[in-house]
């Protein structure tokens, strides 16, 4: 299959990988329309070409938390993002490096924080649930903090997982959900080679290291229903910006009002994010919450999103929308799952060169004259 865009991944993804992963990854809670909309409404979001303005030399650096980068992206923290390419969370961290982009490490990775960490060539970010025990926790900021990690991610969208449908149906969760994915697998011979085979262990790397022994994919639905705690709120979370000295991120704000509760909290920044539509089904898209957030705490705090971003031009439209930065999660897990870290690289500078011609025709030199100017 040729290759020519970002959105091409997605339909290699679904070739290459078993059914329950490829569902996984692509599908949303309920009936998808908030994930549709994640898609539909960025892409709604129409810019004003400009001519003649002279934007042959582009800076697209930015800086978040004293801390310089290439391109105002992220990946974006996905869980089991080792079960789409062998050691899947390590190749793309390898990718971020070399493109000077954070890499945030999902809690649920397969790869445990110190592998990850020991073949990156700068920090990672990590990021972390709000979690029933508070022992693995603490054990997880005390692992993060002893490899140099600064930036935390804290996503407080999940207190319950949403209703995903599509894991029922495609194996991922159910009965005989084990056997129906040995039979995938079998179907689809080069994951299971490179992943299922030369990709061991499948494992949970960062619940094992706390629970001292294996938590493998069988257990992974169970542990998050079993630890997510629906009862916490703001000052349950204050050890942990008391405990945590480096910037703080939270992620899951799609309303105003929790945009300030987290500014008072003592949040750095936040991450404007329905959870890729995999949450609460109807909620708005991040594209249509972002203006009104950045409008109440945009300058106070450094602002992300993510949610249906898959091009370089969504970037643009996010940041144009209010954003500082944008995180990418899905499109850059359908490059890792079909090739592997080049698949990431090459995910990377067609989103760049996405970027690059989108500034140009809209006549902004900078990532920092990106503002709601060039919003039609």
């Amino acid at each position: 299959m040729i290759i020519s865009s970002a959105t091409d991944y997605r339909e290699a993804a679904r070739r290459k990988l078993p059914p329950f992963l490829f569902h996984y990854l692509d599908g949303g809670s309920g009936t998808e329309s908030t994930l549709r909309a994640n898609v539909g409404d960025l892409q709604d979001v129409a810019l004003r070409q400009r001519v003649l303005k002279g934007s042959e030399k582009l800076d697209l650096s930015t800086e978040w938390f004293g801390v310089k980068h290439d391109l105002p992206l992220a990946l974006a923290p996905i869980g089991l993002a080792g079960m789409y390419a062998r050691r899947g969370e390590v190749q793309a961290a390898r990718v971020a490096a070399d493109k000077n982009i954070p890499f945030i490490q999902s809690t649920v990775s397969v790869c445990p924080l110190e592998e990850v960490a020991q073949q990156s060539a700068q920090p990672l970010w990590c990021q972390l649930y709000v979690l029933k025990d508070r022992g693995f926790m603490r054990h997880y900021l005390e692992r993060a903090r002893a490899l140099g990690i600064r930036t935390l991610v804290f996503t407080v969208d999940m207190p319950v997982p949403g209703a995903r449908y599509r894991d029922a149906h495609s194996g991922m969760s159910g009965r005989h959900g084990p056997l129906r994915r040995a039979l995938q697998a079998m179907l689809h011979p080069r994951w299971a080679l490179d992943v299922g085979l030369l990709g061991r262990p499948h494992d949970l790397g960062n619940i094992s290291a706390y629970r001292g022994n294996p938590t493998g994919l069988a257990d992974y639905i169970g542990w998050l229903a079993a630890n997510f705690d629906p009862g916490i709120d703001w000052a349950d979370l204050q050890w942990i910006r008391d405990e945590w000295q480096g910037p703080m991120v939270i992620k899951g704000i799609l309303d105003a009002d929790d945009a300030r509760d987290a500014k008072a909290f003592g949040a750095d920044g936040i991450v404007v994010s329905n959870h890729g539509g995999r949450q609460l089904d109807g909620a708005r898209s991040s594209a249509r919450a972002l203006r009104a957030i950045a409008d109440a705490v945009k300058g106070d705090m450094t602002i992300f999103a993510d949610s249906g971003v898959r091009t370089g031009l969504d970037v643009v439209r996010l940041l144009a929308l209010g954003a500082d930065g944008v995180l990418i999660g899905r499109a850059f897990i359908y490059a890792l799952a079909v090739a592997g870290e080049a698949g990431v690289r090459n995910l990377l500078a067609i989103f760049e060169k996405d970027m690059r011609t989108s500034m140009v025709l809209t006549g902004v030199k900078s990532v920092c004259e990106i503002g709601p100017e060039i919003l039609a």
